[in-house]
């Protein structure tokens, strides 16, 4: 298990995902940093939402999605894709992800999501239990001071 906060992965851009440009198809950025992000809850923390899901009846919903394309992903790429709990809240969590060249030297895409836990008996929003709200909260890594989207771009673009 991991200790830290922002989890990272690596993955292959792959041919049927890209544009006659061989570009990572805007699209498929949304599938690249959720299926790492899966893969990094489960590989870090032994958490697996599938399971989570069967075992509660409740899961995530997408609720939105803020991102900004900053450089290609191209085919064949190997890029970096790091993800961080930002905001934990009663219903919902806002999890920051950046997509980055192999050597994290070109950051190419920025994604914040914000999931809504749902339960899918209900078909409703609902709270995140105690003990859901206490195992995620050892994860979570507020910014110093309340962001805008726009804000933390620039900010990351100041770097």
């Amino acid at each position: 298990m991991s200790n830290s906060k922002t989890l990272e992965s690596t993955v292959l851009i792959r041919f049927p995902d890209c544009d006659p440009f061989n570009h990572l198809n805007n699209a498929r950025y949304l599938d690249y940093f959720i299926n790492a992000r899966e893969d990094q809850l489960w590989e870090n923390y032994q958490f697996n939402v599938y399971h989570y899901a069967k075992e509660h009846g409740k899961s995530w919903v997408v609720g939105s999605n803020q991102i900004v394309y900053l450089k290609p992903a191209m085919l064949m790429e190997t890029v970096v894709i790091q993800s961080t709990l930002r905001k934990l809240r009663e219903k919902e969590i806002l999890v920051e992800m950046m997509m980055w060249n192999k050597d994290k030297t070109q950051l190419k895409a920025v994604l914040w999501s914000t999931f809504v836990h749902f339960n899918m008996q209900t078909q409703r929003s609902e709270a995140h239990s105690k003990e859901l709200t206490e195992y995620f909260s050892a994860f979570e890594e507020p910014f110093e001071t309340a962001i805008t989207f726009e804000e933390r771009i620039a900010q990351l673009k100041a770097k």
